[in-house]
């Protein structure tokens, strides 16, 4: 008699491995650090798979690549790796900071990192 199966957490869909978000990629196109913003606007939105989508509707307002990854509960090596590849996709656009700090930045910056 075979054995039932369990809802163990290894089964549960919503536990995705990191490895597996990325297609086995560790290493993103684009350099990408904490502070950098991506924004998007709902047009692009159609052409985004849900995956995409989800991270996309986050840029909606412009967000830092640590404030996706605290917010999608995904690491940071992980969401610099799909952050480009929206990037390569052109679905979102990319905001390098300036050379002044914003300080406004920093403290979101802090409070997505603290939220990890």
């Amino acid at each position: 008699m075979p054995e039932e199966q369990n809802d163990s957490p290894a089964r549960d869909s919503s536990l995705i491995r990191p490895y597996a978000r990325t297609g086995g990629r560790t290493t993103a196109r684009h350099d990408l650090r904490l502070e950098t913003l991506l924004s998007t606007d709902e047009d692009r939105l159609y052409r985004a798979t849900n995956d995409q989508a989800a991270m996309m509707r986050l840029c909606l307002q412009p967000r830092s690549v640590a404030e996706i990854s605290a917010l999608m509960k995904i690491p940071l090596g992980v969401t610099r790796v799909l952050l480009s590849d929206l990037i390569t996709l052109n679905l979102v656009a990319v905001h390098e900071p300036s050379a002044q700090p914003n300080i406004a930045l920093l403290e979101r910056v802090l409070s997505g990192l603290r939220k990890l």
